[in-house]
């Protein structure tokens, strides 16, 4: 019933004799309109799907994370050229924490949660700390990682923090946290020891770049499958009270495109 209708639509629709046509004839024409509908509107929507402007989005919390990148610049390129990581793709990875950052949040927690932390450890208290928003957790997983590392960068770890008493080790890392050119180099710790555990060859620019960010936001500590299957998952939000939620990759991927775009 429903064909013969379709039929009749397409008669009327296109003028057609029924005299120099027969329903074989309809029955072609209607199937071939009908797929090539089909892949026009796949195509379509494939080729003119919406990238969201993450830039839009965000306003001047982009604005701002941008202004930290462009007054930090240079130290952070020099750094990020002695240990051998790519500056672009680090600055990815964390920019979703810069548009994050608060500097008055991070007083308060650092306040609040200090002390929680170096007293009783991580399970109590495992807070942001600066631009990066890195965790407790995080510096401690990269100083259980360091013989992954290599050079001058597996050097700096071990010269770093060398306390064997717990209370002055987790000292040591929330003053490691504490500053930026520190933090900086447990990113490129991060992304060596990715390097070494992750197959990142065999990956695209983008497909990189979108890894890396969810292990750094996820858990570089996870098994490549696990942290592949949180790629595309929204739950980064910049408010105290949660809101809209998007990808954290996503937004470091844009910010990558975007940042090469207008160099």
């Amino acid at each position: 019933m429903l064909l013969c209708n379709a039929l009749s639509y397409f008669r009327n629709k296109f003028h057609i004799n029924r005299s120099i046509t027969n329903q074989s004839v309809l029955v072609k024409f209607f199937y071939g309109y009908f797929l090539i509908s089909i892949i026009f509107f796949w195509f379509e929507g494939f080729s003119f799907s919406q990238v969201i402007d993450y830039k839009s989005v965000f306003g001047k919390d982009w604005d701002k994370a941008e202004s930290f990148v462009s007054e930090n610049e240079n130290w952070m390129k020099r750094l990020s050229k002695e240990y051998n990581i790519s500056y672009p793709v680090a600055v990815a990875v964390v920019f979703p924490e810069l548009i994050r950052y608060s500097a008055l949040r991070d007083k308060i927690e650092i306040s609040l949660l200090k002390s929680l932390y170096i007293y009783k450890g991580e399970e109590y208290a495992d807070f942001s700390i600066g631009q990066f928003q890195m965790k407790p957790s995080f510096a401690e997983s990269i100083h259980k990682n360091v013989p992954l590392l290599k050079g001058k960068l597996k050097n700096q770890f071990k010269e770093r923090i060398k306390e064997q008493d717990i209370i002055k080790y987790r000292v040591a890392i929330v003053k490691d946290l504490e500053e930026s050119e520190s933090q900086l180099l447990y990113l490129a710790a991060f992304l060596k020891i990715c390097e070494a555990v992750y197959r990142l060859n065999d990956m695209d620019e983008d497909q990189r770049i979108k890894f890396l960010s969810t292990a750094y936001n996820y858990s570089f500590q996870k098994g490549f499958n696990e942290i592949s299957e949180m790629v595309n998952k929204k739950f980064f939000h910049t408010g105290l009270v949660k809101g809209e939620s998007y990808s954290y990759a996503d937004i470091s991927s844009f910010w990558y495109v975007y940042s090469c775009k207008n160099k």
